[in-house]
Protein backbone atom coordinates (compact mmCIF):
# COMPACT_ATOMS: atom_id res chain seq x y z
CA UNK A 1 0.00 0.00 0.00
CA UNK A 2 1.27 3.48 -0.87
CA UNK A 3 2.23 5.66 2.09
CA UNK A 4 -0.31 8.31 1.10
CA UNK A 5 -3.20 5.91 0.38
CA UNK A 6 -4.62 6.48 3.86
CA UNK A 7 -5.59 9.99 2.76
CA UNK A 8 -7.56 8.82 -0.30
CA UNK A 9 -11.18 7.65 -0.57
CA UNK A 10 -12.21 4.86 -2.95
CA UNK A 11 -15.33 6.31 -4.57
CA UNK A 12 -16.13 3.22 -6.66
CA UNK A 13 -16.70 0.73 -3.83
CA UNK A 14 -18.41 0.64 -0.46
CA UNK A 15 -21.23 2.66 1.14
CA UNK A 16 -21.76 5.89 -0.76
CA UNK A 17 -23.29 8.15 1.90
CA UNK A 18 -20.46 7.49 4.36
CA UNK A 19 -17.81 8.13 1.70
CA UNK A 20 -19.53 11.30 0.48
CA UNK A 21 -19.62 12.63 4.04
CA UNK A 22 -15.99 11.65 4.67
CA UNK A 23 -15.03 13.41 1.43
CA UNK A 24 -17.16 16.50 2.02
CA UNK A 25 -16.40 17.26 5.68
CA UNK A 26 -12.67 18.04 5.27
CA UNK A 27 -13.44 19.98 2.10
CA UNK A 28 -16.12 21.97 3.92
CA UNK A 29 -13.84 22.74 6.84
CA UNK A 30 -11.03 23.67 4.43
CA UNK A 31 -13.17 26.13 2.51
CA UNK A 32 -14.77 27.62 5.61
CA UNK A 33 -11.37 28.09 7.23
CA UNK A 34 -10.09 29.67 4.03
CA UNK A 35 -12.90 32.21 4.14
CA UNK A 36 -12.47 32.83 7.85
CA UNK A 37 -8.79 33.47 7.33
CA UNK A 38 -9.61 35.75 4.39
CA UNK A 39 -12.15 37.52 6.60
CA UNK A 40 -9.34 38.49 8.96
CA UNK A 41 -8.30 41.01 6.29
CA UNK A 42 -11.63 42.81 6.68
CA UNK A 43 -11.88 42.29 10.44
CA UNK A 44 -8.38 43.59 11.16
CA UNK A 45 -8.89 46.57 8.85
CA UNK A 46 -12.34 47.26 10.31
CA UNK A 47 -11.02 47.20 13.88
CA UNK A 48 -7.53 48.69 13.52
CA UNK A 49 -7.66 50.89 10.42
CA UNK A 50 -10.01 53.53 9.06
CA UNK A 51 -13.36 52.55 7.49
CA UNK A 52 -12.06 53.46 4.06
CA UNK A 53 -9.43 50.69 4.23
CA UNK A 54 -12.07 48.00 4.70
CA UNK A 55 -14.13 49.41 1.83
CA UNK A 56 -11.01 49.57 -0.36
CA UNK A 57 -10.42 45.82 -0.04
CA UNK A 58 -14.12 45.04 -0.36
CA UNK A 59 -14.40 47.00 -3.59
CA UNK A 60 -11.93 44.60 -5.27
CA UNK A 61 -13.88 41.39 -4.52
CA UNK A 62 -15.53 41.01 -7.91
CA UNK A 63 -12.33 41.82 -9.79
CA UNK A 64 -10.17 39.25 -7.98
CA UNK A 65 -12.65 36.48 -8.76
CA UNK A 66 -13.07 37.59 -12.39
CA UNK A 67 -9.41 37.29 -13.32
CA UNK A 68 -9.08 33.82 -11.75
CA UNK A 69 -12.29 32.14 -12.86
CA UNK A 70 -11.05 30.93 -16.26
CA UNK A 71 -8.29 28.95 -14.53
CA UNK A 72 -10.59 27.76 -11.76
CA UNK A 73 -12.87 26.44 -14.50
CA UNK A 74 -10.04 24.65 -16.28
CA UNK A 75 -9.08 23.09 -12.94
CA UNK A 76 -12.57 21.53 -12.95
CA UNK A 77 -11.54 19.87 -16.21
CA UNK A 78 -8.40 18.58 -14.48
CA UNK A 79 -10.54 17.26 -11.62
CA UNK A 80 -12.90 15.41 -13.97
CA UNK A 81 -10.09 13.85 -16.00
CA UNK A 82 -8.05 12.81 -12.96
CA UNK A 83 -11.14 11.26 -11.37
CA UNK A 84 -12.09 9.47 -14.60
CA UNK A 85 -8.61 7.99 -15.12
CA UNK A 86 -8.37 7.02 -11.46
CA UNK A 87 -11.68 5.13 -11.74
CA UNK A 88 -10.52 3.52 -14.99
CA UNK A 89 -7.10 2.72 -13.45
CA UNK A 90 -5.36 4.40 -16.41
CA UNK A 91 -2.03 5.40 -14.83
CA UNK A 92 -0.52 6.83 -18.02
CA UNK A 93 -3.40 9.22 -18.60
CA UNK A 94 -3.50 10.19 -14.92
CA UNK A 95 0.20 11.11 -14.99
CA UNK A 96 -0.29 13.14 -18.17
CA UNK A 97 -3.19 14.97 -16.50
CA UNK A 98 -1.04 15.88 -13.47
CA UNK A 99 1.79 17.28 -15.59
CA UNK A 100 -0.47 19.10 -18.05
CA UNK A 101 -2.33 20.66 -15.12
CA UNK A 102 0.98 21.82 -13.65
CA UNK A 103 1.99 23.40 -16.97
CA UNK A 104 -1.32 25.27 -17.19
CA UNK A 105 -0.94 26.52 -13.61
CA UNK A 106 2.69 27.57 -14.02
CA UNK A 107 2.57 29.41 -17.33
CA UNK A 108 -1.00 30.62 -17.05
CA UNK A 109 -0.45 31.91 -13.52
CA UNK A 110 2.52 34.06 -14.51
CA UNK A 111 0.75 35.51 -17.55
CA UNK A 112 -2.46 36.26 -15.63
CA UNK A 113 -0.53 37.82 -12.74
CA UNK A 114 1.25 40.28 -15.05
CA UNK A 115 -1.99 41.19 -16.84
CA UNK A 116 -3.78 41.69 -13.52
CA UNK A 117 -1.11 44.09 -12.25
CA UNK A 118 -1.31 46.18 -15.42
CA UNK A 119 -5.10 46.49 -15.60
CA UNK A 120 -5.90 46.84 -11.88
CA UNK A 121 -6.36 50.60 -11.71
CA UNK A 122 -8.36 51.13 -14.95
CA UNK A 123 -10.71 48.24 -14.13
CA UNK A 124 -11.33 49.56 -10.62
CA UNK A 125 -12.09 52.96 -12.12
CA UNK A 126 -14.57 51.33 -14.50
CA UNK A 127 -16.20 49.73 -11.43
CA UNK A 128 -16.91 53.22 -10.05
CA UNK A 129 -14.69 52.72 -7.00
CA UNK A 130 -14.85 56.03 -5.07
CA UNK A 131 -11.80 58.28 -5.41
CA UNK A 132 -11.20 58.31 -1.65
CA UNK A 133 -10.43 54.55 -1.63
CA UNK A 134 -9.12 54.07 -5.21
CA UNK A 135 -5.42 54.22 -4.31
CA UNK A 136 -5.75 51.64 -1.53
CA UNK A 137 -7.90 49.39 -3.74
CA UNK A 138 -5.29 49.52 -6.50
CA UNK A 139 -2.48 48.77 -4.05
CA UNK A 140 -4.27 45.69 -2.69
CA UNK A 141 -5.23 44.47 -6.15
CA UNK A 142 -1.71 44.69 -7.54
CA UNK A 143 -0.20 42.83 -4.59
CA UNK A 144 -2.87 40.14 -4.92
CA UNK A 145 -2.15 39.78 -8.63
CA UNK A 146 1.55 39.31 -7.91
CA UNK A 147 0.58 36.17 -5.97
CA UNK A 148 -1.80 34.77 -8.59
CA UNK A 149 0.63 32.01 -9.73
CA UNK A 150 0.50 30.57 -6.20
CA UNK A 151 -3.31 30.73 -6.09
CA UNK A 152 -3.66 28.93 -9.41
CA UNK A 153 -1.09 26.25 -8.59
CA UNK A 154 -2.77 25.51 -5.26
CA UNK A 155 -6.14 25.30 -7.01
CA UNK A 156 -4.93 22.85 -9.66
CA UNK A 157 -3.05 20.77 -7.10
CA UNK A 158 -6.13 20.68 -4.89
CA UNK A 159 -8.25 19.58 -7.88
CA UNK A 160 -5.93 16.62 -8.49
CA UNK A 161 -5.99 15.61 -4.81
CA UNK A 162 -9.82 15.83 -4.70
CA UNK A 163 -10.05 13.63 -7.78
CA UNK A 164 -7.97 11.02 -5.96
CA UNK A 165 -10.29 11.21 -2.95
CA UNK A 166 -7.91 13.21 -0.76
CA UNK A 167 -9.52 16.17 0.99
CA UNK A 168 -7.69 15.81 4.31
CA UNK A 169 -4.25 17.12 3.40
CA UNK A 170 -5.58 20.31 1.76
CA UNK A 171 -7.35 20.93 5.09
CA UNK A 172 -4.07 20.61 6.97
CA UNK A 173 -2.31 22.92 4.52
CA UNK A 174 -5.07 25.51 4.75
CA UNK A 175 -4.86 25.52 8.55
CA UNK A 176 -1.11 26.09 8.43
CA UNK A 177 -1.30 28.85 5.81
CA UNK A 178 -4.29 30.44 7.53
CA UNK A 179 -2.59 30.68 10.91
CA UNK A 180 0.40 32.31 9.22
CA UNK A 181 -1.96 34.77 7.49
CA UNK A 182 -3.66 35.77 10.75
CA UNK A 183 -0.34 36.27 12.53
CA UNK A 184 1.00 38.37 9.67
CA UNK A 185 -2.18 40.48 9.60
CA UNK A 186 -1.81 41.19 13.31
CA UNK A 187 1.84 42.07 12.79
CA UNK A 188 1.42 44.27 9.72
CA UNK A 189 -1.75 46.23 10.61
CA UNK A 190 -2.08 46.89 14.37
CA UNK A 191 1.66 46.84 15.12
CA UNK A 192 3.34 48.15 11.97
CA UNK A 193 0.35 50.25 10.80
CA UNK A 194 0.71 49.09 7.18
CA UNK A 195 -3.05 49.06 6.51
CA UNK A 196 -4.13 47.70 3.11
CA UNK A 197 -0.51 47.06 2.11
CA UNK A 198 -0.14 44.78 5.13
CA UNK A 199 -3.17 42.59 4.42
CA UNK A 200 -2.11 42.36 0.78
CA UNK A 201 1.34 41.06 1.74
CA UNK A 202 -0.05 38.59 4.28
CA UNK A 203 -2.43 37.23 1.63
CA UNK A 204 0.34 36.72 -0.92
CA UNK A 205 2.67 35.04 1.58
CA UNK A 206 0.00 32.62 2.87
CA UNK A 207 -1.04 31.74 -0.70
CA UNK A 208 2.58 30.95 -1.54
CA UNK A 209 2.89 28.71 1.50
CA UNK A 210 -0.25 26.68 0.67
CA UNK A 211 0.93 26.23 -2.93
CA UNK A 212 4.35 24.98 -1.81
CA UNK A 213 2.73 22.43 0.52
CA UNK A 214 0.47 21.03 -2.22
CA UNK A 215 3.39 20.82 -4.65
CA UNK A 216 5.40 18.94 -1.99
CA UNK A 217 2.64 16.30 -1.72
CA UNK A 218 2.54 15.77 -5.47
CA UNK A 219 6.34 15.55 -5.64
CA UNK A 220 6.39 12.86 -2.93
CA UNK A 221 3.50 10.76 -4.29
CA UNK A 222 4.22 7.06 -4.85
CA UNK A 223 1.70 6.42 -7.63
CA UNK A 224 0.72 7.82 -11.02
CA UNK A 225 -0.19 11.17 -9.44
CA UNK A 226 3.51 11.87 -8.73
CA UNK A 227 4.74 15.21 -10.06
CA UNK A 228 8.12 15.14 -11.80
CA UNK A 229 9.33 18.70 -12.41
CA UNK A 230 11.25 17.93 -15.61
CA UNK A 231 8.13 16.25 -17.02
CA UNK A 232 5.92 19.35 -16.71
CA UNK A 233 4.63 19.89 -20.23
CA UNK A 234 1.42 20.09 -22.22
CA UNK A 235 0.00 16.79 -23.45
CA UNK A 236 -2.02 17.81 -26.50
CA UNK A 237 -5.02 15.47 -26.20
CA UNK A 238 -5.20 15.83 -22.41
CA UNK A 239 -5.06 19.61 -22.64
CA UNK A 240 -7.72 19.60 -25.35
CA UNK A 241 -10.05 17.46 -23.24
CA UNK A 242 -9.30 19.55 -20.16
CA UNK A 243 -10.32 22.66 -22.07
CA UNK A 244 -13.42 20.96 -23.48
CA UNK A 245 -14.65 20.14 -19.99
CA UNK A 246 -13.23 23.02 -17.99
CA UNK A 247 -13.23 26.03 -20.30
CA UNK A 248 -17.05 26.32 -20.39
CA UNK A 249 -17.00 26.27 -16.57
CA UNK A 250 -14.29 28.94 -16.60
CA UNK A 251 -16.18 31.12 -19.07
CA UNK A 252 -19.31 30.66 -16.98
CA UNK A 253 -17.41 31.65 -13.84
CA UNK A 254 -15.97 34.71 -15.54
CA UNK A 255 -19.39 35.84 -16.70
CA UNK A 256 -20.62 35.15 -13.16
CA UNK A 257 -17.94 37.53 -11.97
CA UNK A 258 -18.82 40.02 -14.69
CA UNK A 259 -22.40 40.12 -13.42
CA UNK A 260 -21.00 40.46 -9.89
CA UNK A 261 -18.87 43.39 -11.06
CA UNK A 262 -21.95 45.07 -12.51
CA UNK A 263 -23.83 44.54 -9.26
CA UNK A 264 -20.81 45.70 -7.24
CA UNK A 265 -20.70 48.86 -9.34
CA UNK A 266 -24.35 49.49 -8.45
CA UNK A 267 -23.54 48.94 -4.77
CA UNK A 268 -20.60 51.34 -5.11
CA UNK A 269 -23.03 54.02 -6.27
CA UNK A 270 -24.83 53.77 -2.90
CA UNK A 271 -21.81 55.06 -0.93
CA UNK A 272 -18.98 53.86 1.33
CA UNK A 273 -21.26 52.56 4.10
CA UNK A 274 -23.15 50.43 1.59
CA UNK A 275 -19.86 49.09 0.21
CA UNK A 276 -18.57 48.22 3.68
CA UNK A 277 -21.87 46.60 4.73
CA UNK A 278 -22.18 44.65 1.50
CA UNK A 279 -18.55 43.50 1.82
CA UNK A 280 -19.03 42.21 5.36
CA UNK A 281 -22.30 40.48 4.41
CA UNK A 282 -20.65 38.96 1.35
CA UNK A 283 -17.91 37.55 3.56
CA UNK A 284 -20.51 35.89 5.84
CA UNK A 285 -22.51 34.69 2.84
CA UNK A 286 -19.37 33.15 1.38
CA UNK A 287 -19.07 30.90 4.43
CA UNK A 288 -22.56 29.55 3.71
CA UNK A 289 -21.71 29.19 0.04
CA UNK A 290 -18.62 27.07 0.56
CA UNK A 291 -20.45 24.93 3.13
CA UNK A 292 -22.92 23.83 0.46
CA UNK A 293 -20.78 24.25 -2.69
CA UNK A 294 -18.45 21.46 -1.57
CA UNK A 295 -21.12 19.13 -2.92
CA UNK A 296 -20.49 20.63 -6.34
CA UNK A 297 -16.92 19.31 -6.16
CA UNK A 298 -18.09 16.12 -4.45
CA UNK A 299 -20.54 15.47 -7.29
CA UNK A 300 -17.80 16.10 -9.87
CA UNK A 301 -15.37 13.66 -8.23
CA UNK A 302 -17.87 10.88 -7.45
CA UNK A 303 -19.62 10.98 -10.82
CA UNK A 304 -16.23 11.29 -12.56
CA UNK A 305 -14.64 8.26 -10.90
CA UNK A 306 -17.74 6.07 -11.25
CA UNK A 307 -18.18 7.19 -14.85
CA UNK A 308 -14.62 6.02 -15.56
CA UNK A 309 -15.45 2.70 -13.88
CA UNK A 310 -18.83 2.49 -15.75
CA UNK A 311 -20.73 2.10 -12.47
CA UNK A 312 -23.95 3.82 -13.44
CA UNK A 313 -26.05 2.94 -10.42
CA UNK A 314 -23.45 4.50 -8.12
CA UNK A 315 -23.50 7.62 -10.30
CA UNK A 316 -27.24 8.08 -9.75
CA UNK A 317 -26.96 7.42 -6.02
CA UNK A 318 -24.03 9.85 -5.74
CA UNK A 319 -26.06 12.61 -7.37
CA UNK A 320 -29.01 11.95 -5.06
CA UNK A 321 -26.96 12.01 -1.87
CA UNK A 322 -25.07 15.14 -2.93
CA UNK A 323 -28.35 16.88 -3.66
CA UNK A 324 -29.85 15.96 -0.27
CA UNK A 325 -26.72 16.94 1.65
CA UNK A 326 -26.39 20.27 -0.15
CA UNK A 327 -30.05 21.14 0.38
CA UNK A 328 -29.93 20.42 4.12
CA UNK A 329 -26.59 22.17 4.69
CA UNK A 330 -27.53 25.29 2.72
CA UNK A 331 -30.91 25.55 4.45
CA UNK A 332 -29.52 25.20 7.98
CA UNK A 333 -26.38 27.29 7.49
CA UNK A 334 -28.17 30.04 5.55
CA UNK A 335 -30.87 30.59 8.14
CA UNK A 336 -28.36 30.12 10.97
CA UNK A 337 -26.04 32.89 9.76
CA UNK A 338 -28.99 35.16 9.02
CA UNK A 339 -30.39 34.67 12.55
CA UNK A 340 -27.06 35.79 14.07
CA UNK A 341 -26.43 38.35 11.33
CA UNK A 342 -26.19 41.55 13.36
CA UNK A 343 -23.67 40.35 15.98
CA UNK A 344 -21.61 38.70 13.24
CA UNK A 345 -21.54 41.90 11.18
CA UNK A 346 -20.40 43.82 14.28
CA UNK A 347 -17.24 41.71 14.26
CA UNK A 348 -16.36 43.27 10.91
CA UNK A 349 -17.46 46.82 11.66
CA UNK A 350 -19.44 48.21 14.63
CA UNK A 351 -20.92 51.11 12.63
CA UNK A 352 -24.77 50.76 12.82
CA UNK A 353 -25.19 52.08 9.29
CA UNK A 354 -22.74 49.50 7.92
CA UNK A 355 -24.64 46.76 9.77
CA UNK A 356 -27.97 47.98 8.37
CA UNK A 357 -26.71 47.70 4.81
CA UNK A 358 -25.21 44.28 5.48
CA UNK A 359 -28.43 42.87 6.91
CA UNK A 360 -30.32 43.75 3.72
CA UNK A 361 -28.09 41.39 1.73
CA UNK A 362 -28.22 38.64 4.36
CA UNK A 363 -32.01 38.71 4.64
CA UNK A 364 -32.65 38.26 0.93
CA UNK A 365 -29.85 35.87 -0.02
CA UNK A 366 -29.32 33.57 2.95
CA UNK A 367 -32.98 32.69 3.43
CA UNK A 368 -33.11 31.38 -0.17
CA UNK A 369 -29.65 29.82 -0.41
CA UNK A 370 -30.95 26.28 -0.86
CA UNK A 371 -31.66 27.24 -4.48
CA UNK A 372 -27.99 28.08 -4.96
CA UNK A 373 -26.87 24.79 -3.39
CA UNK A 374 -29.22 22.77 -5.59
CA UNK A 375 -28.05 24.66 -8.68
CA UNK A 376 -24.40 23.83 -7.95
CA UNK A 377 -24.95 20.10 -7.37
CA UNK A 378 -26.84 19.77 -10.65
CA UNK A 379 -24.09 21.66 -12.49
CA UNK A 380 -21.32 19.59 -10.85
CA UNK A 381 -23.08 16.33 -11.72
CA UNK A 382 -23.39 17.30 -15.36
CA UNK A 383 -19.72 18.31 -15.55
CA UNK A 384 -18.58 15.14 -13.81
CA UNK A 385 -20.42 13.18 -16.50
CA UNK A 386 -18.68 15.19 -19.22
CA UNK A 387 -21.63 17.42 -20.18
CA UNK A 388 -20.47 21.03 -20.11
CA UNK A 389 -21.92 23.08 -22.94
CA UNK A 390 -25.65 22.90 -22.17
CA UNK A 391 -25.40 23.78 -18.44
CA UNK A 392 -22.95 26.56 -19.26
CA UNK A 393 -25.34 28.15 -21.76
CA UNK A 394 -28.26 27.83 -19.34
CA UNK A 395 -26.26 29.32 -16.47
CA UNK A 396 -24.91 32.18 -18.59
CA UNK A 397 -28.42 33.11 -19.67
CA UNK A 398 -30.16 32.42 -16.37
CA UNK A 399 -27.60 34.04 -14.07
CA UNK A 400 -25.31 36.41 -15.93
CA UNK A 401 -27.62 37.85 -18.58
CA UNK A 402 -30.57 37.97 -16.22
CA UNK A 403 -28.63 39.80 -13.47
CA UNK A 404 -27.05 42.29 -15.85
CA UNK A 405 -30.46 42.98 -17.43
CA UNK A 406 -31.86 43.40 -13.93
CA UNK A 407 -29.22 46.01 -13.08
CA UNK A 408 -29.80 48.03 -16.24
CA UNK A 409 -33.59 47.77 -16.58
CA UNK A 410 -35.17 46.91 -13.21
CA UNK A 411 -32.79 48.41 -10.63
CA UNK A 412 -33.08 51.98 -12.06
CA UNK A 413 -36.86 51.84 -11.52
CA UNK A 414 -36.30 51.49 -7.78
CA UNK A 415 -32.57 51.94 -6.96
CA UNK A 416 -32.38 50.26 -3.56
CA UNK A 417 -30.20 47.49 -2.15
CA UNK A 418 -33.28 45.28 -1.77
CA UNK A 419 -34.17 45.56 -5.45
CA UNK A 420 -30.57 44.77 -6.40
CA UNK A 421 -30.19 41.72 -4.17
CA UNK A 422 -33.42 39.99 -5.21
CA UNK A 423 -31.86 39.29 -8.62
CA UNK A 424 -29.79 36.53 -6.96
CA UNK A 425 -32.55 34.12 -5.79
CA UNK A 426 -34.52 34.71 -8.99
CA UNK A 427 -31.52 33.65 -11.11
CA UNK A 428 -30.77 30.61 -8.90
CA UNK A 429 -34.31 29.33 -9.25
CA UNK A 430 -34.36 29.69 -13.03
CA UNK A 431 -31.07 27.85 -13.52
CA UNK A 432 -31.98 25.08 -11.05
CA UNK A 433 -35.19 24.27 -12.91
CA UNK A 434 -33.70 24.27 -16.42
CA UNK A 435 -30.43 22.47 -15.63
CA UNK A 436 -32.39 20.00 -13.49
CA UNK A 437 -34.40 19.09 -16.56
CA UNK A 438 -31.17 18.59 -18.55
CA UNK A 439 -29.71 16.33 -15.83
CA UNK A 440 -32.91 14.26 -15.80
CA UNK A 441 -32.59 13.82 -19.57
CA UNK A 442 -28.90 12.83 -19.30
CA UNK A 443 -29.57 10.26 -16.58
CA UNK A 444 -32.55 8.84 -18.47
CA UNK A 445 -30.41 8.41 -21.59
CA UNK A 446 -27.68 6.81 -19.49
CA UNK A 447 -30.23 4.30 -18.17
CA UNK A 448 -31.23 3.38 -21.71
CA UNK A 449 -27.61 3.00 -22.79
CA UNK A 450 -26.92 0.80 -19.74
CA UNK A 451 -29.58 -1.78 -20.61
CA UNK A 452 -27.09 -3.62 -22.84
CA UNK A 453 -24.57 -3.55 -19.99
CA UNK A 454 -26.93 -4.62 -17.23
CA UNK A 455 -24.37 -6.55 -15.07
CA UNK A 456 -22.21 -3.44 -14.88
CA UNK A 457 -25.20 -1.16 -14.40
CA UNK A 458 -26.31 -3.09 -11.31
CA UNK A 459 -23.01 -2.55 -9.53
Amino acid sequence: MNSDSKFKIDMCHGPLFKKIVLFAIPLTVTNVLQLLFQATDLIVLGQFADKGSMAAVGATCGFTVLILNIFFGISVGANVLAARYTGAKDDKRLSQTVHTSSAVALYGGVIMGVIGILISRPVLQMMSVPEDILENSTCYMQIYCAGIPFVIFYNFGGAILRALGDTRRPLIFMMIAGVVKVLLNLLFVPLLHMGVLGVGLSTMISNALSAVLVIAVLLSAQDASKLVLKSIRFSGDIFKEMLRIGLPAGIQGSFFSLSTLVIQSSVNSLGSEAIAGNTAAYSLESIVYVACSVYYYTAISFTGQNSGAHKYKRIFKSIGWCFVCSFVVSLLSGWGVYFFGEPLLKIYNPDPEVIRWGMIRLEILLTTYFFCGSMDVISGSLRGLGHTIKPTIVTLMGVCVLRIAWVFWIFPLHPTMENLMISYPVSWFVVTVVNGAILFWVCRRMCRDAIDKRPMFLK
